[in-house]
């Protein structure tokens, strides 16, 4: 098949995997142009946004030539010609896996990680490795190595961290969909700040083989996409798949935990929260929940310190100072040994074998990249990963900046492809409202 000029990366007439699969089919690109688009893109404005650390453009042709050639055969696979980008500590066959830390700067991959395995063998192609925050552990990706990634949807925000060029990566449009991990709410934060879709399965459930931990007991690698169908697509062909369980019961957190949210997330969450006046609701009580989020953060640095062993001290001048003031302070910091385990509990036990609960993904819209991180931002995501169950964060609407900000949904274990389904009904009633975006 010749391959006609691509569309451009951006454009409305190739949004997801079925547009572009139905443009391939009828002659009017190729996965070869679609990806040379993509591999220009990159070049022209990921100088200003930092989303990527390292490009595999052979990699990635050769891809989407093996593409072209099952088009033509008729042996097209679920996810063909789609590009997809990952993480920095999830490692990619010959390129740098260096969890965006100095630390491990030459350290190469001599394979892929199982889920990218997975993504390559369902005929994803495979662009390069993401910006994120150093060793997983921050909130802006703000990286002193890497470079300091911008949010595509305004330029002086952060894209969140630590998954942040992953977020930062689909919405700018460089690719369909992108691989982040999330230990107390780096796949959501980002989906969230940029304004797409972001998945954390349920713990366990993806293999880590392959991975950069910053805390095991936490760390789940999900993908981030522009589409609920593409997150889908992804999401099946990571192999992950199980029967969706009927949720019709709505859990709802009392004075949302005490957290102080900006006026355009409690306004989304309102809306969102009419979409599912169909459902049984209960409430549920947890308390503040900053002393969850503190006692998750002491936790996960606490496993990174562990992991990094000597290095911490014998190669402290390759630790960022920001890295090495976390990791004092997680040192001193008192934090209740059980909280984590009652809360954890308290939440599986209430969201039980058939209920959701809906919560504002991050309490705020982007903020300035450079600035203090609100203290709060995970105070809503890392519910999920402390309860080892998978959420969603999906686009609820805009601030009067233009910022998105979102919402998610946290269900019973192996519950993603459910998620999924309540998802869409939200979108797609957000999206007839006068006051919300289209996702």
């Amino acid at each position: 098949m010749a391959a006609p000029a691509a569309l451009p990366a951006r454009s409305s007439a190739i949004h997801d995997l079925a547009t572009l699969h139905a443009a391939v089919r009828a002659g009017e690109t190729s996965i070869a142009a679609v990806v040379a688009a993509a591999l220009a893109e990159i070049d022209r404005r990921d100088p200003e946004l930092r989303s990527f650390i390292a490009l595999d453009r052979n990699g990635a042709r050769d891809a989407a030539a093996q593409s072209d050639a099952r088009f033509a055969g008729g042996q097209v696979r679920p996810l063909e010609g789609m590009t997809i980008a990952v993480k920095a500590n999830i490692a990619v066959s010959g390129l740098e896996w260096n969890a965006g830390m100095a630390l491990r700067r030459g350290i190469i991959a001599d394979r892929d990680a199982v889920v990218v395995e997975r993504l390559r063998a369902a005929g994803a192609v495979v662009l390069g490795t993401l910006n994120m925050h150093e060793a997983a552990l921050g909130a802006t990706t703000d990286n002193i190595w890497f470079g300091t990634a911008r949010n595509p949807i305004g330029r002086n925000r952060t894209p969140g961290g630590s998954s942040g060029g992953s977020g930062a990566a689909v919405a700018a449009g460089f690719c369909f969909a992108s691989l982040g991990t999330d230990t107390l709410g780096s796949v959501r934060i980002p989906a969230a700040y940029c304004g797409v879709y972001g998945l954390k399965p349920t713990n366990g459930t993806l293999p880590d083989d392959g991975l950069i931990p910053l805390a095991r007991s936490l760390d789940c690698i999900g993908p981030l996409a522009r589409s609920l169908d593409d997150l889908e697509a992804v999401w099946m062909a990571l192999g992950a798949a199980r029967p969706a369980p009927a949720l019709g019961r709505l859990v709802v957190l009392d004075d949302l935990g005490d957290v102080e949210c900006a006026p355009a997330v409690c306004d989304a969450y309102d809306r969102a929260l009419a979409t599912l006046d169909h459902l049984g609701r209960s409430s549920l009580r947890l308390g503040p929940l900053s002393a969850v989020r503190t006692a998750g953060f002491v936790k996960s640095a606490r496993e990174l310190s562990d992991w990094l062993g000597a290095a911490r001290s014998a190669k402290a001048d390759l630790l960022s100072k920001e890295l090495r003031w976390l990791l004092d302070y997680a040192d001193r910091a008192v934090a209740d040994p059980a909280l984590l385990g009652d809360i954890g509990a308290a939440l599986r036990e209430r969201i039980g074998a058939d209920g959701v609960l809906l919560l504002p993904t991050a309490p705020q819209a982007a903020f300035e990249q450079g600035t203090r991180a609100p203290a709060n931002q995970a105070d809503f995501t890392a519910l999920a990963n402390i309860a080892g169950l998978p959420a969603l964060s999906l686009p609820a609407g805009t601030d009067a900046d233009g910022m998105p900000v979102a919402v998610q949904l946290i269900g019973p274990a192996e519950s993603e492809r459910a998620l999924i389904a309540i998802a869409r009904h939200i979108a797609a009633r957000l999206s007839a409202g006068p006051t919300a975006t289209a996702p």
